[in-house]
């Protein structure tokens, strides 16, 4: 199985809960020394035989192919696909130049739409497969987050969505995880309790019920669940992880 953008975070995470179950996994990330510390945790904790590496940046169809490859080739299958690929660090406010709607919709909706359209023939290879898309409660909640970001994770979720359809008859489920506000180190939520912790625990308490961070493996163990076969007759769903921030259903 690939998942995409694992080197640290969510990704990282999901990782490991696919291994510990027993499935070889290969990992991304754009960073050396991040891909690199990843590869070697999990091969000492795994088996070099179960966990291989790929460098580079999934926004770019060459490099799509190149990793899919990469994977069938070595181990003659490709089951599962994570698309867990965007960041959502941007402007804010609604006066935006074109410029930024196209950096942010590349990075947040296009690079998973090319990793799915590239997958989904290798998915469907042995006709059962699963492809998971990490979207984000911005997607399908009103939040603070860069416009751009919100609208481009809208639309991912709106593509999985109808994706799944389209795909069933080839033996293929689609769905989406919508992650909350998720604590890990390096990432954004770090940086702002970095700044202003007081501010950040006092958001955190005002909006989300549970009145915590949610963690990358509890992100993770959702992933496992779609992906596996206790998940056979779900397809086409997004499932909110956010500690009942949002409000819809």
């Amino acid at each position: 199985m690939l998942v995409a953008g694992s080197s640290r975070g969510i990704g990282k995470a999901i990782a490991a809960a696919f291994l510990r179950e027993g499935c070889r996994v290969c990992i991304t990330g754009r960073s050396e020394s991040s891909l690199l510390a990843a590869l070697t945790e999990f091969q000492a904790g795994f088996g070099e035989d179960r966990v291989a590496s790929f460098r580079g940046d999934l926004s770019d169809s060459v490099a799509v192919d190149r990793v899919l490859h990469q994977v069938h080739d070595q181990w003659r299958r490709l089951d599962i696909v994570v698309a867990n690929i965007g960041s959502g660090t941007g402007k804010t406010g609604w006066q935006l130049d074109t410029e930024e709607w196209d950096r942010l919709f590349r990075m947040n909706l296009w690079a998973s739409v090319k990793l799915a359209q590239a997958a989904i023939p290798l998915l469907a290879e042995n006709h059962r497969g699963a492809l998971l898309f990490i979207a984000s409660i911005t997607g399908v909640e009103s939040t603070a987050a860069p416009l751009p970001y919100s609208a481009a994770k809208a639309a991912l979720i709106n593509y999985a969505k109808n994706l799944a359809s389209q795909v069933a008859a080839l033996g293929i489920r689609v769905n989406c995880i919508a992650p909350g506000n998720i604590l890990f180190p390096g990432g954004t939520w770090e940086r702002h309790i970095e700044r202003d912790k007081d501010k950040v625990m006092q958001k955190i308490q005002s909006d989300v019920p549970l009145g915590r961070f949610g963690t990358p493996e509890e992100i993770a163990e959702l992933a496992v669940f779609l992906c596996s076969d206790a998940a056979n007759f779900v397809t086409g769903a997004c499932l909110k992880a956010d500690g009942g921030q949002t409000r819809s259903y």
